[in-house]
């Protein structure tokens, strides 16, 4: 049996081959603006927000929630609580508050969670139906309006 030379990268080069070099910066929060807004308590509709990526800890720890035992559609509300950094001028974001969103705005942000955690990015392709020309839109950037 012959044997096989050893690659002349050295084994660092081969394990990072194809992943971005460590200089490059990883987005880790992504802007977006609410369809309908979550009014507050004063009546201030608060629209623009910041999410940022989840961890394998943002993911496990709401399993743990009394409310999730108790409710599983309540993953999505305390997941989303603790993935909002900002949303208008409130930063103490949290399951009450996403309570308190439309429909609408809570379905939007499902959908942009999944987005952001799944490709990284805001971005979906699409395709225009009547000439088929292919371009991306920004989620995060005044869906709903």
């Amino acid at each position: 049996m012959a044997a096989v030379a050893p690659s002349a990268a050295p084994l660092d080069s081969q394990v990072t081959a194809g992943l971005p070099s460590r200089s490059a910066t990883l987005q880790t929060e992504f802007p977006f603006t609410l369809p309908r807004g979550y009014v507050d308590s004063q009546g201030t509709v608060h629209r623009e927000g910041f999410m940022r990526l989840a961890t394998a800890r943002d993911e496990l720890l709401p399993l743990t929630d009394q409310r999730v035992r108790e409710n599983p559609a309540y993953l999505s509300v305390v997941l989303i609580g603790r993935l909002i950094t900002r949303l208008g001028d409130l930063t103490d974001i949290h399951a009450g508050i996403i309570e308190g969103l439309f429909a609408a705005d809570l379905a939007f942000l499902q959908k942009f969670y999944e987005k952001i955690n799944l490709d990284g990015t805001s971005l979906a392709s699409t395709v225009c139906p009547d000439c088929r020309h292919e371009f991306e839109v920004d989620l995060g950037s005044r869906l709903g309006e």
